[in-house]
């Protein structure tokens, strides 16, 4: 799931720190790393690097897609980040996908090995997080579409919040998932990320 990175329309708190047009030349970065990096950890065991894009159209998404590789682009559509994300598992799962994983463009630190264990970890486990810093997550994997995981049950997920990870949680052990925890990552959102970097 990515972003275009034009000035002003992406990044916007790391964009405090270093300026719109740093942020958005960070953003180009670590999207072309993402894809990259998906490329190499699942297409070659036969799986589908899909860019789901938000801020183009689809004919511009399409382009973008294909110049970074991606097999084709889908649109993220409106809505919060969850409905975005939901929005994108239902799709995957309408399309006969078995194991599907979303991932963002502000992970430095991906590799393929990440996606690899994601993957494997939905052999046997419902739900798969990469548990971030900030208390969010980097990456999410299912077998299949919970709305719930992006709704919640009696309350919406604090997007954005130091809680995603442990609302997140909460949810999936009042639905009876098991869930896979991958490696602890730091991602890329704020100017004091990118400190080790430098």
């Amino acid at each position: 799931m990515a972003r275009w990175p034009a000035p002003g329309r992406c990044k916007r708190r790391l964009a405090l720190g270093v300026g719109a047009r740093r942020a958005a030349a960070i953003q180009a970065r670590l999207t072309a790393h993402t894809l990259a990096v998906a490329k190499l950890g699942w297409q070659p065991l036969g799986g589908e690097v899909v860019l789901a894009v938000s801020g183009l159209g689809s004919r511009a998404a399409r382009h973008w897609a294909g110049s970074l590789g991606a097999d084709r682009s889908v649109l993220q559509g409106a809505g919060s980040l969850g409905m975005r994300m939901g929005r994108q598992l239902r799709r995957a799962q309408c399309e006969g996908s078995r194991r599907i994983v979303l991932i963002g463009t502000d992970l430095p630190q991906l590799g393929a090995a990440d996606l690899e264990a994601a993957f494997q970890a939905l052999e046997t486990q419902e739900l798969v997080l990469g548990p971030s810093e900030d208390g969010g997550y980097w990456l999410i994997g299912l077998r299949r579409a919970q709305p719930l995981l992006f709704a919640g049950d009696q309350a919406a997920i604090g997007w954005g919040s130091a809680r995603v990870l442990e609302q997140t949680l909460a949810i999936a052990q009042r639905q009876g998932l098991e869930v896979a925890l991958l490696p602890r990552r730091r991602d890329l959102d704020r100017a004091a990320d990118l400190e080790p970097w430098r």
